[in-house]
């Protein structure tokens, strides 16, 4: 096992070099995207847990903002390709192909100001996820998203990755990953921890320059059960260490038994 403070240093290294290109689109970009990636633990935690495999080229990601995980995606690549990834670290894709969908078009430019200029280039989408076209994908990633929009909806963005899943895995090649969805969600069972989320995601939200939607939260069990039904083997894990949330991010692999649409 790694010891802790070896472990910190790679992870100062890696967020130092994601964060960094964000100066390029001034200020709140740059501190935006030092303080989420500093203080939120999902990203970390799938670094270390190696839940973006090596086999993971193709990343969707739903709710993508100014492109943090694009960013740390290269970096990660980068470290490897240098040699500076460390051994207790699974490896992750090298150059990724990346496509990030994004309702708000601030962020949208943010994202492209800031790396735009990364190789492979990223693809971002200024669109409704409830409506843009979902390309084939190994990789979907959503987090804190899902509640802007109702039950109904929220289904049928969940049916729509699934089918990007499964046709990224028709056409993937030998040694692909599970195709896998990475969705964090809040569990409105655990009344304080959500409405607390609710009001702090509220004040982001307006920080960011945008309009507060209404939300629609649900249980855990609600989001495992509707995951379970559509075909994925899911596990939870808390994701809300030093935080006073109720986040919870559900690990969900794509079983490869073809299912029957439920809607």
């Amino acid at each position: 096992m790694s010891h802790p403070t070896s472990t910190d240093v790679h992870w100062r290294r890696l967020h130092a070099h994601a964060t960094q290109p964000y100066r390029r689109a001034g200020r709140f970009a740059w501190h935006f995207a030092r303080g989420k990636l500093g203080r939120d633990p999902v990203f970390r935690w799938l670094v270390e847990q190696g839940q973006i495999a090596a086999g993971h080229r193709r990343v969707l990601d739903i709710g993508c903002g100014q492109g943090l995980l694009a960013s740390l995606l290269s970096s990660m690549s980068q470290m490897q390709a240098g040699a500076q990834w460390p051994s207790h670290w699974s490896p992750t894709p090298q150059a990724p192909s990346y496509t990030g969908i994004e309702l708000m078009s601030r962020d949208v430019e943010r994202a492209e100001r800031s790396i735009g200029h990364l190789r492979p280039a990223p693809a971002f989408v200024c669109a409704d996820m409830c409506s843009t076209v979902l390309p084939p994908s190994d990789l979907v990633v959503i987090l804190d998203v899902l509640h802007y929009v109702d039950p109904a909806a929220q289904e049928q963005v969940l049916v729509r990755v699934r089918e990007a899943l499964a046709a990224g895995a028709a056409d993937a090649g030998p040694g692909a990953a599970p195709p896998r969805l990475l969705l964090r969600v809040g569990d409105s069972a655990r009344a304080l921890g959500y409405s607390i989320s609710q009001w702090v995601d509220h004040t982001v939200t307006r920080v960011r320059g945008h309009r507060v939607p209404p939300t629609w939260g649900r249980p855990l069990s609600d989001w495992i059960g509707q995951l379970e039904r559509l075909g994925f083997a899911v596990r939870s894990e808390p994701m809300s260490q030093g935080t006073p949330f109720a986040n919870v991010l559900l690990v969900a692999d794509l079983k490869p038994t073809p299912i029957k649409d439920t809607i």
